[in-house]
């Protein structure tokens, strides 16, 4: 599966390191956009969704979707396009 992480981090100056280690646990992950990240995992949404619960602020938000073969548009470099489709294989 291939999970779009988004999110907004409300706290300035704020160490997130935790957070991104915890999105990079994942077996492939992939960030060129400030605040979303694409990872690809075999492990269900609700499981990231609370890895993710649990090392950011109470005022902190993210959002997590599953986007494996969803139909998408965007302006991104060729390698991040290329990046989803060989992953989506998995």
């Amino acid at each position: 599966m291939i999970y779009l992480i988004t999110y907004d981090l409300k706290s300035p100056g704020k160490d997130y390191n935790t957070l991104y280690d915890t999105i990079k646990s994942s077996s492939y992950w992939w960030h060129y956009l400030e605040s979303t990240w694409i990872i690809q995992t075999n492990q269900p949404i609700e499981y990231w969704s609370d890895k993710i619960r649990n090392v950011i602020d109470q005022n902190d938000l993210f959002m997590i979707v599953d986007i494996t073969k969803q139909p998408r548009q965007g302006w991104l470099k060729k390698s991040a396009w290329e990046w989803i489709r060989e992953k989506e294989k998995l």
